[in-house]
């Protein structure tokens, strides 16, 4: 009998939970294409979509430079963002759910192929953080990663926006509540999910390690006390931070 994964045979104790487990390696053809597939599709910018259907500069060069729909929200209105937002997410959910079925006309690996959704899902997330296309100046990968985790981790997703949207509320940091989400994903997939030691696991913890890096700078922001929010949006902050009203 064929084993892969610390010699666990199919349908062993590591596969009952529906999860894939680390596989040895194989002819990983197939993989490698869609992965290249995921990476062109993450590197289609909803910024750049949305300029180009209804104008105006590029984000890189207004705001902040990144070309996300955090910069969309500031320097272009709260439309254009949910423009930018929905073709960020949606390109995520389509590299995940889509790609992987697409028929293969050669020969593959079997066993892989539970594998390629997390395989275009990774490259779906650096398309968008590195697109070949616009000389590697990409967005953060936050909203891609949304639309990946949606369709991998659907259990998951509800804490991870309830978190992202708990530290918006009360800190008005967008940069914090994403690093939060990330936190937040991994800490389910350990505790209530596949297990930190399985294809889902090692995946989060990358795409954790992915945010982290790409919002290093925010970091060392955040540290020193300087890092930009959303005032209008630290809506809980405020109220908690109120001053009670003195008794007449």
């Amino acid at each position: 009998m064929a084993t892969n994964w610390r010699g666990a045979a199919p349908g062993s104790a590591p596969e009952r939970n529906g999860h894939p487990p680390i596989p040895q390696p194989g002819c990983p053809v197939e993989l490698i294409a869609k992965f290249l597939l995921a990476y062109l599709l993450g590197g289609v910018m909803g910024g750049d979509v949305m300029r180009r259907l209804v104008g105006g500069s590029d984000l890189r060069a207004a705001g902040s430079g990144n070309v996300g729909a955090t910069n969309a929200l500031r320097t272009r209105g709260a439309k254009f963002a949910l423009g930018v937002l929905a073709i960020d997410i949606g390109k995520g959910v389509l590299a995940a759910l889509a790609l992987p079925s697409l028929p293969w006309p050669l020969a593959s690996d079997a066993a892989l192929r539970p594998w390629l959704p997390y395989a275009c899902g990774l490259g779906a997330a650096l398309g968008h953080c590195y697109p070949v296309f616009q000389k590697f100046r990409g967005g953060k990968g936050v909203a891609t990663l949304t639309g990946v985790f949606g369709a991998l981790l659907p259990a998951a997703l509800p804490w991870i926006i309830a978190a992202f949207a708990a530290v918006v509320l009360l800190s008005g940091y967008v940069s914090l509540a994403s690093i939060t989400g990330g936190v937040v994903a991994l800490f389910y997939v350990t505790c209530f999910g596949a297990g930190l030691w399985t294809v889902t696991g090692a995946f989060t913890a990358a795409m954790l390690a992915l945010i982290l890096f790409k919002h290093r700078d925010n970091l060392l922001r955040l540290v020193r006390g300087t890092e930009s929010r959303f005032e209008k949006a630290r809506v809980l902050g405020r109220w908690l931070a109120r001053k009670p009203d003195n008794p007449t």
